[in-house]
């Protein structure tokens, strides 16, 4: 079956710049350069929330892992984090001289890495809310930041026509990627962390293993790449193009697999759900959009194809070569890889589970301090003001 859409979403004043489903993929949030973040119900009937507060365009917006969070990125300057239910209330954080263009979650919830226009990446803690440190490298504006799936490595991506990926713990820049024409406008991980995939004003998605730091596809389009999303099998890719198109690229055989006509204007965002059932794309057209994947189970089986990909820089095909493990196979099934008994297995996934949602209130609890925080500064400004106020009319009455 042919991936088709599900749900459509309309709500925004202006363009929608970034989507995200939640883990649960019961929620997916949106930003918009209307200033606003909205998170929609995937249930029928179910009310979409508006948070306000940025004082412009959201350029970005991602849920934590455990989806008691979601983090803004904006052209104000500053980067907010929201409590995705009740009143819409965030924190701030501010660091950045410029837009900031991303923002994204560690995969354990404790880091943000942020993209701007002062040309830097910088790192944060979630709990604490505080800025931890600068990657400097980049001549022009960062247009995407991310984290590699096991925290350790930063990719970044910018107008400098870079891909760059950094090592977090040394905070150093291990290896530039030149090969971009153009603006490199998206950048992200392989599930595997074995390798990047980026697009851009050149119209190319190009994936690079990192371990070897060389090209392994290249796939040439006709318009400019604007997003793109990884599903989490690894053997596929979806893209955000600005002639109003979505592209599914089977990266086992490296070949375009289905174009999608839906949106009225550029395509501007594109986002996968955590489970690969759905995703959700954004576009100048004010709209967000649903759709249903509807890959075969089979397509992510336990057989392992030859893999061929599509043609390299030089228009050469190569094919079946063993050093394209990147990641890009199938799943193995989880029985072979030990000899731990079902029972071990399940208490080790309820364990995990509790410490997920134990994370998560921990957020929550975060959170909701640092908004009284500010709460208790603005009621101690206003006890300030009236003290100052009640001293002049005093002041003047003994005039």
């Amino acid at each position: 079956e042919d991936p088709s859409l599900e749900r459509h979403f309309k709500g925004h004043r202006d363009a929608v710049t970034s989507v995200d489903f939640s883990r649960t993929t019961k929620q997916l949030a949106s930003g918009s350069m209307d200033s606003c973040l909205m998170i929609w119900s995937m249930k029928p009937q179910m009310r979409a929330y508006r948070f306000m507060g940025h004082k412009d365009a959201v350029l970005c917006v991602q849920f934590s892992p455990s989806g008691h969070l979601v983090a803004s990125a904006s052209r104000d300057k500053t980067v907010r984090l929201w409590i995705p239910s009740v009143k819409g209330e965030s924190t701030v954080f501010k660091a950045h001289t410029a837009t900031v263009r991303s923002v994204h979650f560690s995969s354990d919830g404790q880091s943000l890495v942020t993209a701007s226009d002062d040309k830097t990446v910088k790192v944060w803690t979630v709990h604490r809310q505080k800025f931890l440190f600068s990657l400097n490298q980049h001549i022009n504006w960062v247009r995407c930041a991310r984290f590699s799936p096991d925290g350790r490595l930063i990719v970044s991506s910018s107008d400098d026509k870079t891909v760059k990926l950094w090592d977090k713990t040394s905070r150093e820049c291990i290896h530039s990627f030149c090969e971009h024409g153009g603006f490199v406008n998206h950048v992200d991980f392989h599930p595997s962390g074995n390798c990047i995939a980026a697009g851009g004003t050149d119209s190319t998605v190009k994936l690079w293993d990192v371990r070897m730091n060389r090209l392994l596809q290249h796939y040439q389009g006709n318009s400019v790449v604007n997003s793109l999303s990884f599903h989490p099998s690894g053997n596929y890719l979806v893209t955000a193009s600005s002639d109003s198109t979505l592209k599914i690229l089977d990266l086992l055989e490296g070949r375009l697999l289905y174009t999608l006509h839906g949106h009225q204007g550029p395509a501007t965002c594109v986002a996968f759900s955590r489970d690969g059932s759905l995703f959700a794309s954004g576009s100048s057209d004010e709209q967000v959009m649903v759709w249903k994947t509807n890959f075969d189970a089979g397509d992510y089986g336990d057989v392992v194809k030859p893999q061929k990909y599509g043609s390299s820089v030089d228009g050469t095909h190569s094919t079946g070569q063993s050093e394209m493990d990147c990641g890009i196979h199938h799943k193995k099934t989880k029985t072979q890889d030990s000899g731990r008994t079902h029972e071990q297995q399940e208490e080790e996934i309820n364990l995990a589970n509790t410490l997920e949602h134990i994370m998560g209130q921990l957020d929550v609890l975060t959170q909701t301090v640092s908004i009284l925080e500010q709460r208790l500064t603005l009621t101690e400004d206003k006890l300030k003001e009236c003290l100052e106020n009640q001293q002049k009319i005093i002041q003047n009455k003994t005039n």
